[in-house]
């Protein structure tokens, strides 16, 4: 009986763990997506996941589809799940300096 209660306490321990470093985090990174898909408005700058930016230009809550203008005349439809998040040109040129300054570091060392 002892062994059976060791057992089981190993196992929840076990699934606990899993949960709290996998299950909970993507949950939680699940959530924050769709408060962000929840929030965008038409003509708002958005990122896809593929890296193109674009301006919203329609958006279908019952299907889930965002037409968005990536050039001039040009929309194209997206799932709004592959929208990554609202573009902030000064964080994207922020976060591209420091690239470029650690590479140059890097590149000066060696």
């Amino acid at each position: 009986m002892f062994e059976f209660a060791l057992v089981f306490a190993v196992l929840a321990l076990v699934l606990g763990g899993y949960w709290a470093l996998v299950i909970f985090p993507k949950q939680r990174a699940f959530q924050h997506k769709q408060k962000m898909a929840r929030s965008l408005h038409v003509g708002d700058e958005i990122v896809t996941f593929g890296g193109m930016v674009g301006k919203i230009v329609a958006i279908d809550a019952d299907t889930g589809i965002a037409q968005v203008e990536i050039a001039d005349g040009v929309t194209i439809r997206l799932l709004t799940a592959a929208l990554q998040q609202v573009y902030d040109p000064d964080e994207y040129a922020y976060n591209a300096n420091i690239g470029i300054k650690e590479r140059q570091t890097e590149n000066s060392t060696t």
